[in-house]
């Protein structure tokens, strides 16, 4: 059965991994399922036979039938949700619909977000999915400035909105988070916001089926009052209902860097705690009382409440992923006691397996289906089947090394970076936390204890304290570059070695199994070539320069809020992706924050030789590194025989009170053997003016970032003639409000012959010069999935 249930998870790995989805009406693939379900049915009746050939064939036919039943069922549910879809013509129109709040609203500095069940499309003829995602934005009065936030939202309203949806669309870049992945998996199939003039009604103020939902947002609602400004309140919001956006950024940082972020919500150890609890105190209380006893075995009675109180929990944390897959292994547990078949760890973790992935074939794009399911594999390896006795603490230590060592793999190609003090921090947090602070919580949850809610606050912050330090450390996190999946494979296989028993030889060989996955690193440039990468970092521009043994930053991308932005959400992610540790210069064009936005994060996140930038001398960004020079035309430099040149703008135009930012940004050329690429920022026609002036050759490039991405005050038909480009990008972001690139700037350049790209269609676009020629390459090509938004958009966008 476990070979079955394995075939079947890897049926659906395989299908979470395709370009496109097999089309089951005209496919045999039903036809083969059935085929290969009844030939497994007949050799099973044979399996008394002792010939090996017919052996062999009955478990590869059970294989074969188990993957391809997984690959059918995976494609069914995905074809079923993609079909509830957003049609391409009703993005970006003003739509009027009816449905009900879903889920725990989100409070944050811009206003509200929420997940809304859609009821009935209001407006005549429009088609909208079931269940999306809005956005509630504070309207800011032009008279007096001030912000007048959303109305109060609860889950279980029903109201009538008037909203502006798009299709789910995030931006696409190597090692960076799908964010198309995470929301076909929650069935978030559209996106949008409120126009605050249309028909904006709440209807009724409780409708059925969303108790769940209300009792967390009570639940909400008297730890903020209770705790009030309390630093740490939004941890044990996080710890009481599963809340894990009341913890702040800095917080979640801390976390991360000490690696016990998995305890500050509620995890898979958490709901084993208070299942394991609730057992134990029925069992004892229950084996006391004859007739209880008698009428039912205090085992059997301590199950009933131990699930009863792990699915209460996992309910109260809104039955996340994480939740779900802890719930079904300890009822995987529950049905072995109930029915006196004790079964094997190994068997747990495949049914647990089974039912996760049967009602979430996309749980194996997460990490932390990987994460959970690996620390509990660890935890089974190294303690179930070991001869001899062993103490508390040392199984405890022995548990710690076993799951941290073997975790090491995962985090590497997940996130390229672990936490090095992560097992001392655990050591420490994960006693308190679990056994201390989470039953002191959820007591103070249910029973009106304000004191014993304050007591839980105050252990928090104690537990803070050795955290805060620990996570302050220079070292705390080890980055590494992305593993290959071959190297990862064998490190698994490694670790899992290292930790046979003792008394087993040759154990050490583990060490070298694992070698690869720090010693194959990424490939450079060869001297003479260059690589760019242009990142898709939504209306922004930022992008990575390598040579053989430099590393060059072009502008950082936008600024979302002040928690976010795309330095530290895609470009430091880049960077540690393709093993860069540290930058030999930075160039920020201008000041203008989609350039600018993610230049603080980039400079704390890598250690930078310079600054070249055309900033104010009192920006905060000169301020962050220690050599900030001003880019000036005639600037040049060399790196392993690439040219690099600043040809805008003069010194003279930084005495210009009145010229715009745009025109003096930075531009750069950059020329190799392979092939030139020209970086214009986001210069507008006066720029492209004097540049003309000079020497047009200078101007001439294989590859040309589009001035402005697209917009119209610039790409003037005489600069466009003078860079002649065969390829010309766009760097804009999906259904940008300006409307970029603007139509008649991409005629212009299809006029020239040039090859047009764009990050909102394409993804991050990566072009390598070679000394034999250059290529290019798109990661939404590279990588595509069959969820993925491919739009083909025609240059007019809306908000």
């Amino acid at each position: 059965m476990r070979i079955a249930i394995l075939s079947f998870v890897g049926g659906v790995f395989w299908l979470q991994h395709q370009e496109i989805l097999p089309r089951l009406a005209w496919t045999p693939l039903w036809s083969v399922v059935c085929g290969a379900a009844l030939l497994a049915i007949v050799l099973w009746l044979v399996r008394e036979v002792e010939n090996p050939v017919v052996k062999g064939l009955r478990w590869a036919l059970v294989i074969v039938s188990c993957i391809v039943v997984g690959v059918a069922w995976a494609t069914a549910l995905a074809s079923a949700r993609l079909a509830d879809a957003l049609p391409a013509e009703w993005e970006g129109r003003d739509v009027e619909i009816a449905g009900v709040v879903a889920n725990l609203p989100t409070i944050t500095d811009r206003g509200t977000r929420f997940e809304f069940d859609v009821e009935r499309a209001l407006t005549p003829e429009a088609t909208v999915p079931s269940h999306i995602s809005l956005t509630w934005f504070s309207e800011t009065s032009r008279s007096s400035g001030e912000a007048t936030a959303p109305p109060d939202l609860r889950p279980g309203q029903r109201w009538h909105l008037t909203v502006r949806l798009k299709r789910p669309h995030g931006t696409a870049n190597p090692h960076g988070f799908d964010f198309e992945a995470w929301a076909l998996e929650r069935n978030i199939r559209a996106s949008g916001y409120i126009r605050p003039k249309g028909v904006n009604e709440m209807r009724a103020e409780h409708v059925d089926g969303y108790r769940i939902h209300q009792i967390r947002a009570a639940l909400r609602d008297r730890f903020n009052l209770v705790l009030k400004d309390n630093p740490y309140r939004g941890i044990l919001i996080a710890l009481a209902i599963g809340e894990q956006n009341a913890i702040p950024p800095e917080q979640w940082k801390i976390f991360w860097r000490t690696g016990v972020g998995h305890l500050m919500s509620i995890s898979g150890l958490h709901i084993t705690m208070v299942a394991s609890l609730i057992y134990a105190l029925t069992f004892f209380f229950w084996a006391r009382v004859q007739r209880l006893a008698l009428r039912l075995p205090a085992q059997k009675a301590a199950v009933l409440a131990g699930m009863l109180a792990a699915l209460g929990y996992a309910l109260i944390a809104g039955f996340s992923a994480p939740a779900q897959r802890t719930f079904f292994m300890l009822s995987v547990v529950a049905i072995a006691l109930w029915t006196g078949r004790i079964t094997s760890p190994s068997r747990v973790m495949c049914w647990a397996l089974l039912l996760v992935l049967l009602l979430d074939p996309w749980a194996v794009l997460a990490p932390g289906f990987w994460l959970s399911f690996g620390a509990v594999a660890m935890i089974f390896y190294v303690n179930a089947g070991r001869t001899g006795r062993v103490g508390v603490l040392r199984a405890a230590v022995r548990t710690q090394i076993a799951v941290t060592l073997g975790l090491l793999p995962l985090l590497l190609a997940l996130f390229s970076e672990v936490s090095l003090v992560s097992p001392l921090a655990n050591a420490f947090a994960i006693p308190l936390v679990s056994l201390v602070i989470v039953p002191m919580t959820l007591i103070a949850a249910v029973i009106p204890l304000d004191a014993l809610m304050h007591l839980a606050h105050w252990l928090m912050a104690l537990c803070m304290l050795p955290l805060n330090w620990l996570s302050s450390l220079p070292g705390a996190v080890w980055e590494s570059h992305a593993p290959v999946s071959w190297s990862v494979v064998l490190a698994i296989l490694g670790c899992a070695w290292i930790l046979l028993p003792r008394g087993l030889p040759a154990r050490w060989l583990g060490i070298v199994w694992m070698l690869p996955l720090f010693l194959v690193v990424p490939a450079r440039p060869a001297h003479g070539e260059v690589w760019m990468t242009v990142l898709d970092v939504g209306q922004g521009l930022a992008l990575s320069i390598q040579t053989a043994t430099h590393a060059l930053v072009y502008d950082t991308g936008p600024g979302w809020n002040p928690d976010a932005d795309s330095g530290s959400r895609i470009v430091v992610p880049f960077l540690r992706g393709a093993g860069i540790r540290r930058l030999d210069g930075l160039i920020v064009s201008h000041q203008d924050d989609d350039h600018a936005g993610g230049a603080i994060s980039i400079l704390g996140a890598r250690p930078t030789t310079w600054l070249l930038s055309s900033l104010r001398e009192d920006s905060a960004i000169i301020t962050h590194t220690a050599q900030a020079l001003r880019c000036v035309a005639g600037q040049a430099w060399d790196w392993e025989g690439v040219r690099f040149s600043i040809l805008h703008p003069t010194a003279a135009s930084y005495d210009i009170g009145n010229i715009k930012t745009n025109d003096r940004g930075c531009v750069l050329k950059v020329e190799s053997s392979g092939g030139s690429i020209l970086i214009p920022a986001d210069i507008e026609k006066r720029s492209e003016v004097e540049l003309l002036k000079g020497d047009t050759a200078l101007l001439k490039a294989d590859v040309l970032l589009v001035p402005h991405h697209g917009s119209k005050t610039s790409s003037t038909a005489d600069f466009v003639a003078a860079v002649a480009p065969q390829v010309a990008i766009f760097s804009a972001g999906y259904r940008n409000r300006f409307r970029h690139p603007h139509p008649d700037v991409v005629a212009r350049y299809q006029q020239f012959g040039s090859k047009l790209l764009r990050t909102d269609e394409s993804g991050a676009i990566s072009v390598k010069f070679a000394k034999g020629g250059w290529k290019i390459e798109t990661q939404r090509e590279k990588r595509k999935r069959y969820w993925h938004d491919m739009p083909r958009l025609d240059g007019a966008g809306d908000q």
